[in-house]
This record gives structure tokens, C-alpha cells and sequence, in this order.
């Protein structure tokens, strides 16, 4: 393994350490989707250099797609989106 690949693979780490941790702490709720969505999408690169091609399908389309949809809805069904209040 090339020294750039391992530098490479140390950024997603630190990058995804640090996305887990602004999720935890943000206290706005779209952000934190936001914040989620490139975690699984990095978590899916992850899964690549790990050469589990499987998994960083799922991943990417679980994680990143399918779940930040569901929260994207979710938030919008509890009024916690700017514009979605009736009335």
C-alpha cells in the first residue's frame, strides 16, 4: 500500500471521527442530517478501500440515501423545517 493511499485513508478516519462527533453535539436537526449523510457517504468510500464493495453499496444507498431521506421526511412531518408549518 501506497504512503498517499494510507494518508488518504487517515483523513476519512479523522473526517469521520469528526462527523460522529458534529452529530452528536449540533442541536440543529437539519444540519445534523446533513452532517449524517456525508458520515455514510464517507463511511462508504471507507468500505471501498477495505475492498468490501458489498458493504459500500449498502452503505452508500442505505446510509446516505435511503436514511437521509426518512429524516428529510421526518423533519418536515414534526414542523422542525423552516416553510413547513400550515396554517
Amino acid at each position: 500500500m501506497s504512503d498517499f493511499s494510507i494518508m488518504i485513508q487517515m483523513i476519512l478516519v479523522v473526517f469521520l471521527i469528526a462527523s460522529a462527533i458534529g452529530v452528536s453535539v449540533t442541536r440543529n436537526l437539519f444540519m445534523a442530517v446533513i452532517v449524517f449523510m456525508g458520515y455514510s457517504s464517507v463511511m462508504a468510500i471507507v468500505w471501498l478501500f477495505l475492498e468490501s464493495p458489498d458493504l459500500a453499496i449498502t452503505e452508500a444507498a442505505v446510509g446516505a440515501g435511503v436514511d437521509t431521506v426518512l429524516f428529510f421526511l421526518t423533519l418536515k412531518k414534526v414542523h422542525a423545517l423552516k416553510g413547513t408549518r400550515e396554517g
